[in-house]
């Protein structure tokens, strides 16, 4: 009996579904005040039915469904004013401006509120125990009648509007379905709520993802799909803040709301497509505001996100990390207590094994298609070894390995502890074995020769973290900001300027106070921490969990490849230094090609703003900088195939009279007949910022020294 009742239930919420999906398109339709007036009286009165029906249930014996019945009349009757009081002609235009907000905004309340009293008058009817006040609406609202049929009304009228949505709609509205389904607390049970967990941040994964190579395929985008990405990023970051809160404490009140303002979202874009592919369009890389606030909102709903998966799972390693100080007391105490907790778990999480896995997934996509396009067979190559480097040794070695080799060790969550494994300067407090020593300085000397031998591309176009992160197709476009943001223009051209003079002084006496710091600790001298860690781990988890994701989130300000041209990243440094002496530069096969070329494309497509280099070619034909990490960019800008990237290789080619880079040979210029040669006076001086300005690959007014 309970089953063909269930069964029953079921079909109506099917039927509400489809209804409401049917009714939603009628609204999205109108092209009059009276069809307007229609729709919303039609999804007012699936809304009022529902009510009737809760009063029916919710009331015992026969008075329940008398009132019910009265209630529901009632409101039916006083919602008929909606149709007398609409104007009745019928070329009267749909609302617009103000009263389109609150037409918009009545559509979706009526869906929300009908869909929540189903939901609440199922549940009643099923025996769930209905709970007062806000524990009732949210467990209402995370009930499976909500949310699946939510779910089931936003793929029903996705397909029946499929024809009027945009392209850059037709993506992402499928995936905000799927998310909607895989709410964690919806079902019980910890299966549920590990798929519901995996498969929601797959979904947000492929919706940050094509939104980024939307953004590099159209640097032209409507004002009104900028607005709902960065309103739907918004929500998803609520969404995924709330489901951390549900996993620590248990209230899901935060999560229930986000699934509200999804829905909200969701019905107001699709009742209007149309409003968001209007003729007002704006280019994004021009917009540093814009851009800035959907890194920003990416990345608040990954490192939420990343949390979520730390947590469900590996709990033994994670639960109880987060939030270890009570945010109490006196004034003071109670801040310095919300400081440490908020520092530790964006440390945390930020380098975490599930966290660097989902960055990796999304970014590791971009770099993909980034290697689809390259031209160069050198830069992929380089690319594919960069995404296994990137899963080797930010998710592999540090966890899955570190975990099977040494099940006794600490913990995934206490990695930042062990050398080499969880940070790379300093020697940390603990005890510690000779033998340790050995594997630091092993590791520093390889470091060194590899810096020689190729440069610091090793270490940032490979091995790093960073260039994962960098080298994708939309994040790589984004160096156009080295050209427009006054902070980064102050950093642009291999010239050491004094700003970099002074980044690059205070980074490198941090790192030497800190690692004699940490070695004093290590033999007794002293005992020394900072926010509870060791000096040289803290300088470590400060560079790279917090500084490096509040620069890259902020590269419309601080230029791309910020860690880089800023010169903060220690261990870039280093290996420049390094580079500057060794095999390694950058080449032209022709300098004739670079003399009558006039594109300057080399400079343009440098990530990290070395736009000195045409005059390097022109004058010497070779171009070495610190700076300089190796990524090809220039290589795949040259539209004449006449740069290459030189190192040991090359030199043990020659010294071996083996066959080397093929020079290039009847390179045809299209621009040199209208456009004279340029002579070797008019060349700027290599080095000079000023004369790359006068080039054209930079404002004339950023040539003033830094």
């Amino acid at each position: 009996m309970f089953e063909l009742a269930l069964a029953g239930l079921i079909a109506v919420a099917a039927a509400m579904a489809g209804a409401t999906a049917l009714l939603i398109r009628l609204a999205s339709e109108a092209r009059d005040r009276r069809r307007a007036a229609v729709a919303v009286f039609l999804v007012a009165m699936m809304a009022e039915m529902f009510f009737g029906a809760w009063l029916a249930v919710t009331i015992p014996g026969p008075s329940g469904i008398v009132s019910g019945l009265a209630v529901s009349g009632a409101l039916m009757a006083a919602s008929a004013g909606i149709l007398v009081a609409a104007p009745g002609a019928r070329d009267t235009p749909a609302p617009s401006g103000v009263r389109r907000a609150f037409y918009l905004a009545a559509v979706a309340a009526c869906v929300l509120v009908g869909e929540g009293l189903m939901a609440a008058t199922f549940d009643a009817v099923t025996g769930a125990a209905p709970a007062a006040g806000a524990a009732g609406l949210t467990a209402t609202i995370l009930s499976p009648w909500f949310v699946f049929t939510m779910a089931a009304e936003m793929g029903i009228t996705t397909v029946l509007l499929w024809r009027r949505l945009p392209s850059a709609l037709r993506v992402v509205l499928p995936l905000q379905t799927v998310v909607m389904v895989f709410s964690p607390p919806t079902l019980s049970g910890g299966t549920w709520t590990t798929a519901a967990i995996a498969l929601g941040s797959v979904a947000m994964i492929a919706v940050v993802v094509f939104q980024m190579e939307y953004l590099y395929r159209h640097r032209s985008l409507p004002v009104g799909v900028g607005r709902y990405w960065l309103a739907l990023l918004a929500v998803y970051g609520v969404m995924m803040t709330g489901l951390v809160v549900w996993l620590v404490y248990g209230t899901a009140e935060l999560f229930a709301a986000s699934l509200v303002l999804e829905m909200a979202l969701y019905v107001a874009v699709v009742v209007a497509p149309e409003s968001l592919a209007g003729d007002r369009t704006t280019t994004w890389t021009d917009r540093p505001g814009w851009t800035t606030s959907l890194l920003v909102l990416v990345f608040v709903a990954e490192l939420m996100m990343g949390a979520a998966l730390d947590l469900q799972i590996e709990p033994s390693a994670y639960a109880g990390q987060f939030f270890v100080l009570p945010v109490a007391g006196a004034p003071l105490a109670a801040a310095y207590a919300a400081f440490y907790d908020g520092f530790w778990f964006f440390a945390t999480v930020a380098g975490s094994t599930w966290f660097l896995a989902m960055m990796g997934a999304e970014m590791g996509t971009l770099v993909v298609l980034k290697m689809r396009e390259s031209h160069d067979g050198e830069t992929r190559v380089r690319l594919g070894v960069m995404l296994g480097a990137y899963a080797a040794f930010a998710v592999f070695f540090p966890s899955i390995y570190y975990g099977l080799a040494f099940p006794t060790a600490p913990g995934a969550a206490d990695t930042t502890t062990v050398p080499v494994l969880g940070w790379s300067m300093g020697i940390g407090s603990a005890p510690l074995a000779v033998s340790v020593f050995g594997v630091l300085i092993s590791t520093y000397v390889a470091m060194g020769v590899l810096s020689a031998l190729f440069g610091r591309r090793w270490v940032c176009s490979v091995f790093c973290t960073a260039p994962t992160m960098y080298q994708g197709t939309t994040i790589d476009a984004m160096k156009r900001f080295n050209h427009t943001s006054p902070l980064a223009r102050k950093y642009l051209s291999s010239r050491l300027s004094a700003v970099y003079t002074t980044t690059l002084g205070v980074v490198m006496v941090a790192l030497v106070v800190t690692s004699v710091a940490s070695y004093l600790d290590t033999i007794g001298a002293w005992n020394v921490s900072i926010l509870g860690a060791d000096p040289s781990v803290f300088l470590f988890v400060l560079s790279f969990s917090i500084l490096w994701y509040v620069l890259f989130v902020t590269i419309p300000y601080a230029g791309d490849y910020n860690c880089v041209t800023m010169g903060w990243c220690y261990t870039g440094i280093i290996s420049g230094a390094i580079s500057r002496i060794g095999f390694f530069s950058l080449r032209v096969k022709d300098k004739q090609v670079c003399k009558d070329c006039t594109t300057v494309d080399c400079a343009r497509g440098c990530p990290v703003g070395l736009v000195d280099m045409p005059g390097h070619f022109r004058s010497t034909g070779e171009f070495r900088s610190s700076k300089c990490c190796g990524v090809g960019g220039c290589v795949n800008a040259c539209p004449y195939g006449n740069l290459y990237i030189h190192d040991v290789r090359h030199w043990l080619r020659r010294r071996f009279r083996l066959p080397d880079v093929p020079p290039t040979r009847g390179t045809r210029l299209p621009m040199v007949s209208a456009t004279p040669s340029l002579r070797a006076s008019t060349i700027p001086a290599p080095g000079s910022v000023s004369a790359a300005a006068a080039l054209g690959v930079i404002p004339q007014e950023a040539s003033a020294p830094g």
